[in-house]
């Protein structure tokens, strides 16, 4: 059987990551852009990581940003997410294993992505609204997601516990990734919404 994987993101308190440790999910994100409500500087992001227990893996998610501030984070990381507009040379730079997100605007051509990315271990698929690199809470329509991607797909935009079921039997995605429809408030995370999350991927599988 295909489990599909799990990851939160936008964790920013320690109570948040052990709860989603407990819940079973495979990979925690720590947002690293300063753009962003959910932004975590180095220290913190050094702080948050030494609770994270092995075998799950820690993900951080950068917007075009220098490769040297990204390689001052990767002593704390296991995987880098690149989530802005980086071109494959920029994230070859990476010295760890990275995915790429694509927003899934509509000239995309999600299969040609594949190829030019495909050092990248998996493709981040989200919502595209301008001006907004990620998190907005919004889903895209999953049947522009083509069968047979080279690339394993890892499905994110609008996520929360009332649709990824659907969402997995629909698309069924390598993994899924849910930030906003597990909080109460910006890097603040509902528990029960965690748990109820993955606990309708658990009940999703085929």
């Amino acid at each position: 059987m295909n489990r599909t994987r799990v990851k939160i993101c936008g964790l920013t308190r320690e109570e948040d990551i052990d709860v989603a440790v407990a819940a079973g999910a495979d990979a925690l994100g720590f947002v690293l852009w300063p753009g962003s409500e959910r932004a975590l500087d180095i220290d913190r992001l050094a702080h948050l990581v030494a609770r994270v227990p092995a075998f799950v893996t820690r993900v951080g998610l950068f917007v075009d940003q220098d490769p040297e501030f990204i390689r001052r984070c990767e002593a704390y990381l296991d995987l880098i997410q690149y989530h802005g507009d980086e071109v494959p040379a920029t994230c070859a730079k990476a010295t760890r294993p990275w995915i790429k997100a694509l927003r899934m605007r509509d000239a995309l051509d999600v299969q040609a992505a594949a190829s030019d990315y495909r050092e990248a271990r998996a493709l981040l698929l989200d919502a595209y609204k301008p001006g907004v690199p990620g998190g907005t809470g919004e889903t895209f329509d999953w049947s522009r997601i083509p069968a047979g991607l080279s690339k394993p797909v890892i499905l994110a935009g609008g996520l929360a516990s009332t649709n990824v079921g659907e969402a997995i039997r629909s698309v069924r995605p390598f993994a899924v990734d849910v930030s906003g429809g597990v909080e109460r408030a910006k890097g603040v995370k509902d528990h029960d919404k965690i748990r109820a999350f993955i606990q309708q991927v658990t009940l999703a599988q085929p």
